[in-house]
């Protein structure tokens, strides 16, 4: 007999809640693409945990930026990839055949605007007349514009470079910028001799925050429902872990020694670097939040500053199909609000099968159970 009464059902994937048999799928590769970002889902890559749950050959490709995984992703030569909500909004907004598997987390203090010392930058204002380097279509490229925005600086005043990471470390050493905006471990080599002026959870305040994600191509999502579901299972669990015990993955742990490993950061910054981001559970990727609404929000807004900012041609008037679901709402306050909001949501009790089958469960790959703490129903 079920008690729940808030539902998330999406097209893409299936977490649950119980114990699944895996898929078997020894003859299935799957090309991954990961960057050499500071997060937990670098535990189950490095340990062989993804290529157990999915029964596949996995193909790990690092990538130095989102854009690279969107146009891998593209050619059909990526299957699942991580990306920055900046790329996402760009591929969405060309129409690009992708989804939305896993919103990883919401970008706070991981990535930062850092000016060289001896530069004479202090602030944002100061950036009119010097040397930027930021990864274009990434979310500090996406951050970087937005910030300058609310200082009212134009950015055509400020010379913008296109560079990925590693370049921006390069360029950074031999005294060829004044400033950038980026990630780790290139953002940790920098800042040794530079002061950080800004970062993405400042930034945020300022209009839509910046997130990461996971993405899957549409077709091998139909092609292979099961693998992608194992693949967010697993993810979900890793980050799961982290959230659990925090303070357990320590600079001495076996975690921050791995995931050191896997990105370059340095081991002793990974826990600070790790709490730079606000990582959702399981529960949460459900929530209005993330995959129950914010996330298409964000987007929307992410697309429209940089149509605003002449980066991509043009919007669309719809993106929920990149991040494809249904909610199911028992209360008809919530109900209403959430529709007046835009959401795609249907009133009734999760717990009652006629609801369920009405929302398309039986076509659904992921399903998303939150506890409201209500009687159960008497509908089995």
């Amino acid at each position: 007999m079920l008690n729940r009464r808030h539902l998330l059902l999406a097209s893409t994937v299936a977490v649950a809640f119980g114990s699944f048999g895996l898929a078997r799928a020894d003859d299935l590769k799957i090309t991954i693409g990961y960057q050499t970002v500071v997060e937990p889902s670098k535990i189950p890559q490095a340990d062989g945990t993804y290529e157990t749950a999915t029964g596949s050959k996995i193909d790990w490709r690092k990538f130095d930026s989102g854009a690279d995984v969107i146009a891998a992703v593209a050619s059909g030569s990526v299957d699942i990839g991580y990306v920055g909500s900046s790329p996402l909004a760009a591929a969405a907004s060309r129409e690009l055949p992708i989804q939305t598997i896993f919103v990883v987390g919401l970008i706070g203090e991981s990535e930062a605007l850092v000016a060289r010392n001896g530069a004479n930058v202090t602030t944002i204002a100061d950036l009119a007349g010097k040397k930027v380097a930021v990864p274009f279509v990434s979310t500090t490229h996406y951050s970087l514009l937005a910030a300058l925005k609310h200082e009212k600086v134009d950015p055509k005043t400020v010379e913008i470079l296109n560079l990925r990471p590693p370049e921006i470390a390069a360029a950074w050493e031999r005294g060829d910028i004044d400033a950038a905006y980026v990630w780790d471990p290139a953002l940790g080599q920098i800042r040794t001799s530079g002061k950080i002026i800004a970062d993405s959870a400042r930034v945020a305040a300022w209009g839509p925050p910046t997130f990461d994600a996971w993405i899957v191509r549409t077709q091998f999502a139909e092609a292979h429902p099961d693998a992608v579901r194992d693949f967010v299972k697993v993810t979900g669990k890793a980050y799961a872990d982290y959230l659990d015990e925090p303070d357990a993955w320590s600079a001495s742990s076996v975690q921050a020694e791995t995931i050191s490993r896997l990105t370059g950061a340095k081991v002793e910054e990974v826990p600070a670097l790790l709490k730079g981001y606000v990582f959702p559970t399981l529960n949460e990727q459900a929530s209005s939040k993330f995959l129950g609404g914010d996330t298409v929000k964000a987007i929307a807004a992410t697309s429209e500053f940089l149509k605003e900012q002449g980066k991509i041609d043009g919007v669309l008037t719809d993106y929920s199909k990149y991040v494809p679901h249904i909610a199911i709402e028992a209360d008809l306050g919530r109900f209403k609000e959430a529709q007046r909001q835009g959401h795609t949501i249907v009133h009734g009790d999760a717990a009652h099968r006629r609801i369920l089958s009405a929302a398309g469960l039986a076509k659904a790959r992921l399903v998303i159970i939150t506890f409201d703490g209500t009687p159960p129903s008497k509908e089995s």
